[in-house]
């Protein structure tokens, strides 16, 4: 599991010997410097191809791609981290494409089709162009980068392999991760020349052809996506520093025997992932990176049904009897559930019909049916009152979860795909 906090805790170790060092006059300012660099961000940077950019068969440009990359962003909120994501992503995108590309982004030279790979099709790359400042002030400011690249540098193996001797396979494939090599790691140098410290993971390539549909050139196939991940672990060690790791996710092995279900090979004749296929891919990124892959418990078990809603604070999944309620949109918590979840005090005024809830140096007042609550004594308008809602016997104050959190300075983020709000300090 790769620890993010070094280089930050290395930065505030910095910071207090600096102070004591020079006295007590520096110290409201280094305090006030910390405190203003919190809270920390996972900035997440993925690079690559149509694995990258999340593509299945029958996308078209108003598709939302649901792939690894997305599912990362998640896994960062499920882990009690606030992330941002930065997905560049390009259909068809070879090596040396992605020397490119890269190149481009770190010169501020143009990016054209024909300056980044000639014949490349994929009809979002006027917008990557577009953005090629803040792909190099994403790249700049990320911790974490990951790459898929390589399968269309190989491709042209799955239909030339069964017609091919092993000794003009194997002159082949050299031939196929030399160029790889060289190519990815020029890619990497760009990369390291905008971020010389953010951990980049790169993937190895799996193999996506079924036994059953390979036949006899099954083993070929994967002896060539092993000389794959050979090449793949080399060129990480050969660029590996302890101050700004390279390492390599070994999604091939995951797919080996499992290619019908995790790819669209058979339904499709087309090597990308399924849904499972990409979420077996961010498994291996995920715990790399913190160790597990989490899912919200209601997805544990199968359901025909639509899931409830879950709730998760700072990386723990809300349990409670009193479910979340969702009006308009919003999701709505009991008050007592709010003041554990998020760690907070607070107190309800039977007078005033009103909730106070005190987190470190915030003080949020929301009343029952007002659009306003009072965040340090300045209102702020909100979408949907608190409300008081009759459970048996019981009467539950219920507060909206997003303008609460908002207003003690926590993150909220919600993820569609899992029907999960997540709510990080």
């Amino acid at each position: 599991m790769i620890d993010l906090r070094n280089k930050w805790t290395a930065a505030v170790i910095c910071l207090l010997l600096v102070t004591m060092l020079l006295g007590s006059g520096v110290q409201d300012a280094s305090a006030a410097a910390v405190e203003a660099a919190q809270p920390d961000v996972v900035s997440i940077v993925t690079l690559g191809d149509s694995i990258t950019a999340g593509y299945e068969p029958g996308m078209n440009l108003s598709s939302q791609p649901y792939g690894y990359a997305e599912r990362l962003l998640e896994q960062a909120w499920f882990h009690g981290k606030r992330a941002t994501l930065g997905n560049y992503g390009i259909l068809g995108l070879t090596t040396a494409g992605l020397r490119n590309y890269t190149a481009a982004i770190k010169d501020g030279t143009s990016i054209t089709a024909d300056s980044i790979q000639p014949g490349i099709a994929d009809p979002r790359l006027d917008s990557f162009a577009a953005k090629a400042e803040q792909a190099k002030a994403d790249i700049a400011a990320a911790k974490l980068i990951m790459i898929t690249i390589g399968g269309n540098d190989v491709s042209s193996l799955l239909q030339q392999a069964k017609d091919m001797s092993d000794a003009d396979l194997k002159a082949r494939v050299q031939e196929l991760l030399d160029a790889y090599t060289a190519n990815a790691t020029a890619a990497l140098e760009n990369i390291r020349a905008m971020n010389p410290n953010a951990t980049i993971i790169i993937a190895d390539q799996y193999q996506p052809v079924p036994q059953l549909y390979a036949g006899q050139s099954y083993a070929k196939l994967m002896g060539a996506a092993a000389s794959f991940t050979q090449a793949t672990d080399s060129l990480a060690a050969n660029v590996t520093r302890a101050d700004a790791p390279v390492l390599v996710a070994h999604a091939a092995s995951r797919f080996a025997g499992q290619e019908g279900s995790l790819t669209h090979i058979i339904s499709d004749s087309d090597f990308h992932p399924t849904q499972l296929g990409y979420e077996t891919i961010a498994k291996v990124f995920s715990e790399m990176v913190w160790g597990d892959y989490r899912v919200p418990s209601t997805f544990l078990t199968p359901s025909a049904s639509q899931r409830p809603m879950t709730i998760v604070v700072n990386s723990t999944e809300l349990n409670t009897p009193n479910k979340p309620i969702v009006r308009s949109s919003q999701n709505f918590l009991a008050l007592a559930d709010v003041l554990k979840a998020m760690g907070a005090s607070g107190k309800w005024d039977n007078k005033t019909a009103s909730a106070t809830i005190v987190y470190g140096d915030r003080t949020v007042v929301i009343t029952i049916g007002s659009k306003t609550i009072q965040v340090n004594g300045q209102k702020i308008a909100i979408d949907n009152p608190a409300f008081l809602q009759k459970t048996g016997k019981e009467v539950k104050t219920y507060l909206p979860l997003a303008a609460l959190a908002t207003g003690l300075g926590f993150d909220v983020e919600y993820s569609a795909q899992l029907r999960t709000a997540f709510i990080n300090p």
